[in-house]
């Protein structure tokens, strides 16, 4: 997976969860669980992005293609150890071939491999044979090392930079910056090996020796990496759209003074739409970027851009970002998707202010979309008395029906006793509440009382559209008495 696609992911993540208050349909059309599963999903992703930026798959060399070549059965077992992970054992089969058979068919593979089993197997020894190797591959082999060569001579030097080479270090400075765009936004000159460069921003992270260097980056000091990185951010030729998304997250990572202000100055001016929003989703790991946030909320902003502030918002531990939270999902004025979106994360986080702010928001509200997001959102927080609020909105007559019916449902949902649902249901008069309590109990399987419930309504209840129901959903459980219960009724 590259990082692109983690980014993009976890961004995708900020906007999960909203769809699940949906009218239920089915048995299994809802479950409890969806949101806090969207916010470790994100934390995932997340994880997954910082864990390691150059782990790719050890690539195999080519299949043995000359049988006939005196050094074909050494290719063969240096492919084989390399398949198995033994480095060091591939890097000294592979080493042999160009040595005893400098014509061989197999000698340019064979150096480049070497390079790549010693770099795998990550000793600073073995890195410095591995950049001599790739050396003597861009002499001997131009062609390959033009090929595959130069991006992993950027990964040995990057992690022998890390290691304090200064000449590496300098080498990945350059690869890194690709040229400064000192030229008022021109193209920078042609570097030597670029050529046929992918300058599209989709282009694959791992077949760019660019990208490789500005993982290179992450390792080393910030007073090193920080320049270059704004250098990147600077640029805005077509072949930097790439290294600037990229560049983005590398930054996060710097924690220094500067780190919330350069993401700012991204997030207002970068050209393109995905590295403005990355670097809104990247202040929610800096500390320290509440107020910036807030600036965005403020502004007129397009509203993906807000959106990733919301979600940046969420991810704070300052009080104040809630504050904020909450302030944007009570403005009139906002879009209410966003608003909606605000209201979902002030759900996730637990707290006497967020409840009470989001049962006042409630009282105030006419629109029914957001209504229906704050139902969820205090279903979300267990244990603060929410499951009474939502039952009190369930019996209101006041209430707009399909309002009273997700709140029943997310009231079951929380935890409900099934003693007080089946009460509701001998005192409803209304047919489409008792209808939904019907669903809620189905929804209750592993609890006996609800299943007891639902065969006192399919026996003794007068209504045959209701009686009908109950034995529907009686037939999708598992209880072992429904088998009986249908016979019983057939034969009736």
């Amino acid at each position: 997976m590259t990082m692109r696609t983690l980014l993009t992911a976890a961004a995708i993540i900020s906007s999960a969860g909203f769809g699940v208050s949906q009218s239920p349909v089915s048995h299994h059309s809802f479950h409890s669980s969806v949101a806090p599963l969207a916010l470790s999903n994100a934390d995932a992703q997340l994880s997954e992005a910082l864990a390691s930026l150059d782990q790719e798959a050890s690539p195999l060399p080519p299949e043995a293609w000359a049988k006939a070549d005196p050094a074909d059965s050494l290719y063969r077992l240096a492919r084989e150890a390399l398949s198995r992970g033994d480095y060091k054992r591939a890097a000294e089969i592979f080493r042999r071939i160009p040595e005893r058979y400098p014509q061989s068919a197999y000698a340019g593979q064979a150096l480049y491999y070497e390079a790549f089993a010693l770099y795998r197997s990550g000793g600073d020894d073995d890195l410095r044979t591995a950049r001599d190797r790739l050396n003597q591959l861009n002499q001997r082999f131009p062609a390959i090392a033009k090929k595959d060569g130069a991006l992993l001579q950027t990964r040995v030097c990057g992690e022998l930079a890390k290691r304090g080479d200064e000449s590496c270090a300098a080498s990945i400075t350059t690869t890194a910056g690709g040229g400064s765009d000192d030229s008022g936004g021109e193209t920078p000159p042609t570097r030597a090996g670029s050529q046929g460069r992918n300058c599209s921003p989709d282009a694959d992270e791992d077949s760019d020796d660019r990208i490789a260097a500005l993982n290179a980056l992450l390792q080393m000091d910030a007073d090193q990496a920080m320049p270059i990185l704004q250098k990147i951010l600077a640029r805005r030729d077509a072949c930097s759209v790439a290294l600037r998304r990229k560049a983005v997250f590398l930054v996060s990572q710097k924690r220094t003074d500067q780190t919330a202000n350069i993401l700012m100055s991204v997030a207002r001016g970068d050209p393109d739409q995905e590295v403005r929003e990355q670097a809104v989703f990247w202040l929610s790991q800096v500390p320290g970027s509440t107020g910036l946030l807030e600036e965005i909320l403020k502004g007129n902003g397009d509203e993906s851009i807000k959106d990733k502030a919301l979600f940046a918002l969420s991810q704070q531990n300052e009080p104040r970002s809630q504050e904020i939270l909450r302030d944007f999902a009570g403005r009139e004025n906002e879009n209410s998707d966003l608003r909606e979106k605000a209201i979902f994360w002030l759900g996730q986080r637990h707290g006497t202010e967020n409840t009470e702010f989001l049962r006042g928001l409630y009282s105030r509200l006419t629109n029914s979309d957001l209504k229906e997001k704050i139902l969820f959102s205090l279903s979300q927080q267990k244990g603060a008395g929410n499951e009474q609020w939502l039952m009190n909105i369930a019996v209101n007559p006041k209430e707009d029906i399909e309002l009273r019916k997700k709140a029943l449902f997310w009231a079951g949902q929380s935890g409900v006793p099934i003693s007080e649902m089946s009460k509701l249901y001998d005192r409803m008069g209304d047919s489409e509440m008792r209808e939904q309590v019907i669903f809620v109990l189905s929804q209750r399987q592993r609890d006996p009382a609800a299943m007891d419930k639902l065969f006192d309504i399919a026996k003794t209840e007068k209504d045959p559209e209701l009686r009908k129901k109950a034995i529907f959903w009686l037939g999708q459980s598992r209880d072992p008495r429904v088998q009986q219960f249908l016979i019983d009724l057939i034969n009736r």
